[in-house]
């Protein structure tokens, strides 16, 4: 188990934007082991130094639940960022579709050591199980480092249309990076490979997989698979890029570009339902939870879609973070279910520090 992976997930993206966001205090329950005030204190600190326009979090805290924000919604405005709103959640994505193969899996429809070419013949190099694609040991060139998402080229790409079968022929224009099975590397192509699974074996968009087998059981009726919609439906904050010393607004794109990898919206509310059920086992059974968060010695933590870190304090936190333009995520649970944290900072992508996150993380988990 990796003990700065957590940290790191959260904060990749971060960016100072020069300018201060305005706190917002809520209100202070008593009781409780985490302290409010010093959540708070973490979150004025990523807001002010951290490099985030924005955050909003929702802490359990045993049987207390509480959340807290800062900063502002928009630049330029006092809107303060909604405490319940909805933001692109990135590879936190990858957790809703590794659940739904693992489903198939537990329904006797997919095996996890069966190779891709089984279910979707020529699509990938032969030797590549579908536990080597949930569990980033395929070796697949991760198709994103061929796409100009820095600040200065994803404006170029920002509004464009992606088939899965596009972002996947930038993958295996490359060679493999490893032979299948023998290394780990971080590759959104493999969830690209693993939403085209679920659709062969369902017969349906993957998209159809998830409502149906997750979002409608849970009632995560604020969270959505977009497809080709560039906006955020009901409030949210804005997220940024900083392009030449300027903050450009990138809140509307087309998320297709991360497609199964990468593109659903949801709320903190409902990814704290989601991780509380996932890890209670209201979503898989047995067999197939202890899939989920089973590592190898050599994937740092990393399960089928989600990750087990060992935080400095000695406490494990299992979940995922997640990136894409303009908006950092993060969701976190120990294994009882007992403490959780579902966290969205809205940023530019370079320069910033990330002040503040190990203060958030230290205080909740440890």
């Amino acid at each position: 188990m990796r003990k700065r992976g957590i940290a790191l997930a959260a904060v990749v993206g971060l960016a100072a934007l020069g300018v201060g966001g305005t706190a917002v205090a809520e209100p202070v329950e008593a009781g409780g082991r985490v302290d409010r005030a010093v959540v708070q204190a973490a979150l004025d600190k990523l807001t002010t130094e951290g490099g985030a326009a924005g955050a909003q979090v929702r802490i359990t805290d045993g049987r207390q639940q509480f959340t807290a924000r800062s900063g502002v919604a928009e630049l330029g405005g006092d809107k303060p960022v909604p405490l319940d709103g909805r933001f692109r959640v990135g590879s936190i994505t990858k957790t809703f579709v590794s659940t739904v193969v693992l489903q198939l899996v537990g329904e006797g429809r997919v095996a996890l050591d069966e190779p891709i070419g089984t279910y979707l013949p020529g699509l990938v190099p032969d030797g590549i199980t579908v536990r080597h694609v949930l569990q980033h040991t395929s070796g697949l060139f991760n198709y994103t480092r061929a796409l100009p998402l820095d600040p200065a080229g994803f404006e170029t790409i920002r509004y464009k249309h992606w088939t899965p079968q596009e972002l996947l022929a930038l993958s295996t224009a490359k060679p493999l990076d490893f032979p299948p099975g023998t290394s780990w590397s971080y590759s959104n192509t493999n969830y690209v490979v693993a939403g085209l699974l679920v659709e062969r074996v369902t017969g349906k968009p993957y998209e159809e997989a998830v409502e149906r087998r997750i979002l409608r059981p849970l009632g995560l009726r604020s969270t959505s698979v977009p497809g080709d919609r560039v906006g955020i439906p009901g409030p949210h904050a804005h997220g940024y890029y900083r392009v030449d010393g300027k903050d450009v607004d990138v809140t509307r794109l087309n998320p297709s570009v991360a497609w199964a990898a990468g593109e659903m919206i949801s709320t903190t509310a409902d990814l704290d339902r989601f991780v509380d059920a996932l890890l209670d086992g209201r979503l898989l059974a047995p067999a197939q939870l202890a899939e989920l968060t089973k590592a190898l010695p050599f994937t740092n933590g990393y399960g089928l879609g989600f990750e087990a870190t060992e935080l400095p304090c000695g406490v494990t936190v299992y979940g995922h973070g997640g990136g894409i333009p303009g908006y950092n995520s993060f969701l976190g649970s120990t294994r009882d279910t007992k403490t959780r944290l579902a966290a969205s900072f809205t940023s530019a992508p370079a320069g910033g520090n990330g002040a503040g996150l190990q203060e958030l993380l230290d205080e909740v988990f440890c």
